[in-house]
C-alpha cells in the first residue's frame, strides 16, 4: 500500500501500535515529531481547547507518517 492509501484506520492502527511498543515500531519518528510540535503548540496557549490539541497531533501524527496534508482530502 503506497503512503497515498492510508486510511483513517491504519493511521490509528499505527499510532495503537507505537503507543504499544514504542521501541519496535517505524511510526516512533512520526510520533516523536508529532508530540514535539503539539506540545510547542499547547504551551503557546492558542488552544481553547482539549479537542482541538488531540486533533492537531492525530492530524500532525498523519502527516508525518503519510507525507500528505491530511486537511486536504
Amino acid at each position: 500500500m503506497s503512503k497515498d492509501q492510508v486510511t483513517t484506520n491504519e493511521i490509528g492502527q499505527r499510532l495503537v501500535q507505537v503507543l504499544k511498543t514504542p521501541e519496535e515500531t517505524e511510526g516512533q519518528e512520526s510520533f516523536a515529531r508529532a508530540m514535539e510540535l503539539t506540545k510547542a503548540y499547547a504551551a503557546s496557549g492558542s488552544a481553547t481547547h482539549f479537542s482541538a490539541v488531540a486533533r492537531l497531533f492525530y492530524d500532525l501524527f498523519e502527516m508525518f507518517e503519510t507525507g500528505k496534508d491530511p486537511r486536504k482530502g
